[in-house]
């Protein structure tokens, strides 16, 4: 594989739309089991509850302890949270939608930085517009590629610094609202939050969950996700790609990617199922076992860069496939 000096071009509209019509039409029972699974919402109060109960014990610890708490286990409970808040975004926790965006804000508060909401409203468009740049905000930016080139360095920063970057990709979509009356309140109870941490528990206790935050989606081995997703690992042709490792048993399987864009309104407790059921479609796919392995992949092998993305301006067209919702309408909600 030569280096590359652009992205992967495509011609076509998202791909998962046609495997969706193809698995519904052979397997239609696979339709109950969309739903919801309020004991997310479990999940949330644990993870929350463990992150918070870490900080104050660190309170007064050494920062060498701080640092390897929030690797080995801080990380792994922010990343859960960021699952979580991602079943929020699909409204796959509960029925009403403002429950869903409270249960992502509550979620959000020990990562420390205000996302819930700005990542339910960009999510849903990355999952209908999948690598249309002026609409999905997974896509890198091409001077974030160029920047980063291919060596094991740039992109050891670029995953450390990883939310960085994510930050900025927002204002490269206009044709979203970057702010609006839940994203403030997002905001706000957040600063609120990690004042009052800062305030009661001390400056090292808030530094543990920037640090379980940075390490959960960055440098280390549950931030080669963001690699295993949708880089190209298999070949041009796949641009998605699904983990069926140990790590799904905490991660709540958000490794089964493919499954889920395929039916993105299907909770995370019955994506194994849908593999289960069209084994045939997925059997065939490239996937990886290992997120250690990927990581390492990736930071050492030259042929990986930001630019292993397929990019495309097809923006397709239904919302809808054989009566699958494949995204909701983003639509301001009342406070």
């Amino acid at each position: 594989m030569a280096k590359r000096k652009d992205f992967n071009w495509s011609d076509e509209s998202e791909p998962h739309k046609k495997r969706t019509k193809r698995i519904i039409a052979e397997h239609p029972d696979i339709r109950e089991l969309i739903g919801r699974n309020p004991y997310t919402i479990v999940v949330i109060f644990l993870c929350v509850a463990v992150q918070i109960g870490l900080s104050v014990w660190l309170k007064d610890a050494s920062w060498w302890l701080v640092v390897l708490m929030s690797y080995v286990i801080g990380a792994f409970a922010s990343h859960t949270l960021f699952i979580c808040i991602h079943e929020c975004a699909h409204n796959l926790v509960f029925k009403n939608r403002t429950l869903n965006t409270l249960s992502g804000i509550f979620a959000n508060l020990p990562q420390g930085f205000p996302s819930s909401v700005s990542f339910q409203k960009y999510h849903l468009k990355h999952h209908s517009f999948q690598g249309v740049s002026e609409l999905d905000a997974d896509m890198p930016f091409g001077w974030e590629a160029r920047l980063i080139n291919n060596s094991w360095f740039g992109k050891s920063l670029w995953l450390l610094f990883f939310p960085v970057f994510q930050l900025l990709r927002p204002f490269r979509l206009k044709e979203i609202d970057l702010w609006d009356a839940w994203t403030l309140v997002n905001w706000l109870v957040e600063i609120i939050f990690m004042a009052a941490i800062v305030y009661f528990f001390g400056v090292k206790a808030v530094m543990y969950m920037i640090f379980s935050f940075f390490f959960s989606v960055g440098l280390h081995p549950l931030g080669a996700r963001w690699v295993q997703e949708h880089y190209l690992t298999h070949g041009d042709e796949q641009e998605t790609k699904s983990y069926y490792g140990i790590l799904n048993v905490v991660n709540l399987n958000v490794g089964y990617h493919n499954e889920h864009h395929d039916f993105p309104s299907v909770p995370w407790n019955n994506l194994p199922k849908i593999k289960k059921i069209a084994d045939e479609h997925y059997e065939t796919l490239g996937y990886h076992t290992s997120y250690t392995a990927l990581l390492f992949q990736f930071l050492f092998n030259r042929d990986l860069s930001l630019f292993s993305r397929t990019k495309r301006s097809n923006r397709g067209g239904k919302l809808k496939v054989a009566g699958i919702p494949i995204e909701k309408p983003i639509v301001k909600q009342p406070l």
